[in-house]
C-alpha cells in the first residue's frame, strides 16, 4: 500500500498505544485499524473480544492472531540459530525480511543471506485464469514459499520493468502508460519483457502487454527475488515514477540497472548534492535549507523570509507539502504533519509568489538531449504540477526565457549523465529562471507531451536505456507547435464527501485530460469539457477571493461583466470591486446568516464560482463555498490564473466554432512542418536561400512567440 509499513507490525513503526486508544481504534473503521487488531492480540485480547469491538468475522481474526503468535515465537530465537522450519513458516505467513530484521535486531541484508544459506527462496506459481477447467497458459506469477517453481527461467535476452505500484490519489495512471510504452519498445528491440507490479487493474498488468508478469510489491526484497529467479540482462526503474527509484540504492551493485545510474538518481534526489550541482553549473535555484528539528526549521525560515515551502524528502505527489506564511504555522507543521529524522529531513525553500511554473520533459542518451516539450503551467507556482492545468507551447514566456529553459535542461541532463527520461520543473519570476527540482524518471506529463507532439518519449527512452543513440533514431524536436494542447487535471472530490477541493502543493488529482485546438481559448474550453467542468456561456458568476488576490481579480470581473455575466461577490470582495467601479451584488457567507452563498448554489442560482482559499479545513467560509460547488456540480476555480484561462475559454467558445479533428492530423501537420523546415535549412546551407510562400508560412509559425496569455491568440497555421 506504500504507507511506510512492511507487514502486520514488528517493522519499527508500531508505537505504544494506550488501552483506551486501542479500544477506540477497534470500534472505528479506518485504514489503521488492522494494526490496532495486532496491538489488541499482543495485549491479550481474545478473538471474541476483538470481534465484538470490530464486528469482523472471527474467521479472519483467527488468521491474524496466528501471525501475532508466530511473531512472539520468532522473538524467542536469535540468528543464525533459527530453525529452517520456523523461518519457512514465517515467510509463508507473510513476514517480510524487513520485519524479521527488526524482530532480531539485524539488517535486512543479513536476513536475506540467512534465508539463502538454508536454501529458502520463494517459488512462483501461475495464476489459474481458467479456474482449473482448462490448462492456463497466461504467464501471470505470484510468489509462495512452496516447493515447486512454475516460473521457469528462459535463456532469452530479457529485461525487467519495475512498475509504479498501487494506484491512488497522488499517483496517477501516467506512470503505467510509460511502463507499457517501455514494454512495447523493448520488445521491438528483441527483449523478452518481464513486468513487475502489484496492481492488477492497470494496462501494464494486462495479459497481452508483457511476456511475463509478476504480481508482487515494489520492494527491494520482492524485486530482488524476481531478478534472481529470472537472471535478466537488466532492470528498468525509471518508467514507474518515484516508487521504483526508492529502491534504486539497495539494488545498486546487485543488479544491472538499465539507463541512468543510481548515483545520478541520488544526486537529483538528495537536496544538498543537487544544490551543489546547480551551483557548479551556475544555474539559479530558490534559496533553501534542510531542517532536522523545529529549531532548525525556525532558523532557516527566518533567514529565507516567509512564505516558505516545506516538505518531507523522498516523497511522491508532493505528499505532506505545505506553503507556510508564519512561524506558528511552521512549528505546527514540523511537530504534527511530518515524520522528521536524520534520514528524513524537512526541506525548506523560499516560496516564489506569483512565479510562472514551467516544466520540461526530455530524453538523453548521455551525449545528446531531445526536449519533448516546454510546458507552461496555468496555475502559479505553489499548485502541484500534477494538479495544475498546463499548455504546450508556452504562451506568456518570451524567446529568451524559453531558450534559457532549454539550455539549463541540456546542461543538467548531460551533467547528470542521464540515459533515458528527465523531468525538470522551473519557476520564472522577474525574468529569472529558477530550477525547482529534477526527476530522473518518467513524469506525469510524459503521456500528455507525447500525445501533443507525436513524439513517444517513453518508447524512445527505453531504446536509449538498452544502448540506442538519439542520432541513429533520427528524431527532431517539435517545440514550435502550430496548435495548442491544454492539459487539465481530473479530481475525485465528488467521491470524497467533506474533502476541501482547494489546490495546493500536495497532489490530489487522479487523472488528466487534454484539449487540442489552434486557439488557446478553445483548447482550454475543450479540456474543461473533458474534465466534466463545462464552462458557461452566460449566467451568474460568484467571486470570493482572499485579500492578496483582490487587485488581480478586478480585470477578470470587468471582462466577465463586459461579456454580459451577472456578478455576485461575498462582502469583502464586493466592497473592493465596487470601489474599483465594478458593479456587483453582495451575497452573505455561511457565517453571516441566510440566505447565503451555499443557499444560492443549492438553488441553482450560480453558473460559475471563483474562490481562492483564505484557509483550509471544514470550518472556513470559503470551504463551504467550494464544497457546495462540488456537491452540486457547479464549475469552480480556485486560482486567479485559472480564472483568466476560463475567461479566455468562454470568450473563444462564444465567438469561435468548436471543431473536432483526430490527433493524428495534428501530428501529420507537425511532421510536414518539421520536414519542410529541415529541407529549407539544408537548401539554404547549400547556397539556395529561395523561400517559397509555403516555406514562409512555416518560418512564420516557428518564429511566432506570443507574450501575453490574456491577449495574443495563436495563428491558425493548419
Amino acid at each position: 500500500m506504500e504507507i511506510g509499513r512492511y507487514g502486520l507490525g514488528s517493522d519499527g513503526k508500531d508505537g505504544k498505544p494506550s488501552l483506551e486508544d486501542i479500544i477506540g481504534k477497534l470500534k472505528t473503521p479506518s485504514h489503521h485499524r488492522i494494526f490496532y487488531i495486532h496491538h489488541a492480540f499482543k495485549r491479550g485480547f481474545t478473538t471474541q473480544e476483538v470481534a465484538e469491538l470490530t464486528k469482523i468475522d472471527p474467521w479472519f481474526l483467527e488468521k491474524i492472531k496466528v501471525i501475532v503468535e508466530l511473531e512472539e515465537k520468532l522473538r524467542r530465537h536469535n540468528p543464525p540459530n533459527v530453525p529452517r522450519s520456523l523461518l519457512k513458516e514465517a515467510k509463508a505467513r507473510g513476514f517480510s525480511d524487513r520485519q524479521l530484521a527488526h524482530i532480531w535486531g539485524i539488517s535486512e541484508e543479513e536476513v536475506r543471506r540467512l534465508r539463502k544459506s538454508v536454501g529458502l527462496r520463494p517459488a512462483y506459481k501461475m495464476v489459474d485464469t481458467c479456474a482449473a477447467e482448462f490448462e492456463a497458459k497466461t504467464p501471470y506469477f505470484y510468489s509462495t514459499y512452496e516447493e515447486e517453481n512454475e516460473a521457469l527461467r528462459t535463456e532469452k535476452r530479457k529485461a525487467v520493468i519495475v512498475g509504479s505500484g498501487p494506484n491512488r490519489i497522488g499517483q496517477g495512471i501516467e506512470f503505467d502508460y510509460c511502463c507499457v510504452q517501455g514494454v512495447f519498445s523493448l520488445r521491438e528491440e528483441g527483449f523478452e519483457t518481464i513486468m513487475v507490479n502489484c496492481n492488477p487493474e492497470t494496462v501494464s498488468t494486462d495479459y497481452d502487454t508483457s511476456d511475463r508478469l509478476y504480481f508482487e510489491p515494489i520492494t527491494f526484497e520482492d524485486v530482488m527475488n524476481i531478478v534472481e529467479n529470472e537472471n535478466p540482462d537488466g532492470v528498468v526503474l525509471q518508467l514507474g515514477g518515484q516508487t521504483p527509484l526508492n529502491i534504486s540504492g539497495q539494488l545498486a551493485g546487485k543488479v544491472k540497472i538499465l539507463g541512468t545510474s543510481p548515483d545520478s538518481i541520488d544526486v537529483a534526489e538528495d537536496r544538498r548534492r543537487f544544490a551543489s550541482l546547480l551551483e557548479e553549473l551556475g544555474i539559479p535555484q530558490p534559496e533553501n535549507g534542510v531542517a532536522y528539528n523545529v529549531e532548525d526549521a525556525k532558523k532557516i525560515a527566518g533567514k529565507l523570509g516567509y512564505p516558505v515551502l516545506v516538505r518531507p524528502s523522498y516523497v511522491l505527489g508532493g505528499r505532506g507539502m505545505e506553503i507556510v506564511y508564519g512561524e506558528d504555522e511552521l512549528v505546527k507543521y514540523v511537530e504534527e504533519a511530518a515524520e522528521i529524522s536524520p534520514n528524513k529531513p524537512i526541506l525548506i525553500d523560499k516560496f516564489l509568489e506569483d512565479a510562472v511554473e514551467v516544466e520540461v520533459d526530455a530524453v538523453c542518451d548521455g551525449e545528446d538531449v531531445l526536449i519533448g516539450g516546454v510546458m507552461e503551467h496555468i496555475e502559479a507556482a505553489g499548485v502541484h504540477s500534477g494538479d495544475s492545468a498546463c499548455m504546450l507551447p508556452p504562451l506568456s514566456l518570451n524567446d529568451e526565457t524559453i531558450e534559457k529553459v532549454k539550455e539549463y535542461t541540456r546542461r543538467i541532463a548531460l551533467s547528470l549523465g542521464v540515459v533515458g527520461l528527465i523531468n525538470i520543473q522551473y519557476a520564472v519570476k522577474d525574468q529569472v529562471v529558477y530550477v525547482l527540482e529534477a526527476n530522473l524518471r518518467a513524469s506525469r506529463t510524459v503521456p500528455y507531451v507525447s500525445k501533443a507532439t507525436g513524439i513517444p518519449l517513453a518508447k524512445i527512452a527505453a531504446k536509449l536505456m538498452v544502448g540506442k543513440k538519439l542520432k541513429e533514431l533520427g528524431l527532431r524536436e517539435r517545440l514550435n507547435l502550430n496548435h495548442v494542447a491544454v492539459k487539465e487535471a481530473v479530481f475525485p472530490f465528488n467521491k470524497l464527501p467533506g474533502v476541501d477541493p482547494a489546490l495546493g502543493p500536495e497532489m490530489r488529482s487522479t487523472g488528466e485530460v487534454m484539449g487540442l485546438d489552434h486557439d488557446f481559448g478553445l483548447a482550454y474550453y475543450k479540456a474543461q469539457l473533458a474534465a466534466s467542468m463545462p464552462l458557461p456561456h452566460m449566467g451568474r458568476v460568484l467571486i470570493s477571493v482572499k485579500d492578496r488576490d483582490k487587485p488581480k481579480i478586478v480585470d477578470v470581473a470587468r471582462r466577465f461583466k463586459s461579456l454580459g455575466f451577472e456578478l455576485y461577490a461575498t462582502r469583502g470582495t464586493a466592497e473592493y470591486l465596487k470601489r474599483k467601479g465594478v458593479p456587483v451584488k453582495t451575497v452573505l457567507k455561511v457565517s453571516e446568516g441566510r440566505p447565503n452563498v451555499v443557499d444560492a448554489v443549492i438553488n441553482g442560482d450560480l453558473d460559475l464560482i471563483i474562490n481562492t482559499p483564505t484557509g483550509k479545513g471544514p470550518k472556513t467560509d470559503d470551504y463551504h463555498i467550494r464544497r457546495a460547488a462540488v456537491d452540486y456540480s457547479v464549475p469552480y476555480i480556485t486560482t486567479i490564473p485559472g480564472a483568466l484561462a476560463a475567461l479566455r475559454g468562454i470568450e473563444a467558445a462564444r465567438t469561435g466554432k468548436i471543431t473536432i479533428k483526430p490527433i493524428q492530423e495534428y501530428h501529420k501537420e507537425l511532421e510536414e512542418g518539421v520536414v519542410a523546415m529541415a529541407q529549407l535549412t539544408a537548401s539554404m546551407e547549400d547556397g539556395e536561400p529561395s523561400i517559397t510562400s509555403a516555406d514562409q508560412r512555416i518560418v512564420d509559425a516557428s518564429e511566432q512567440t506570443p507574450t501575453d496569455i490574456q491577449r495574443v491568440p495563436l495563428k491558425n497555421n493548419s
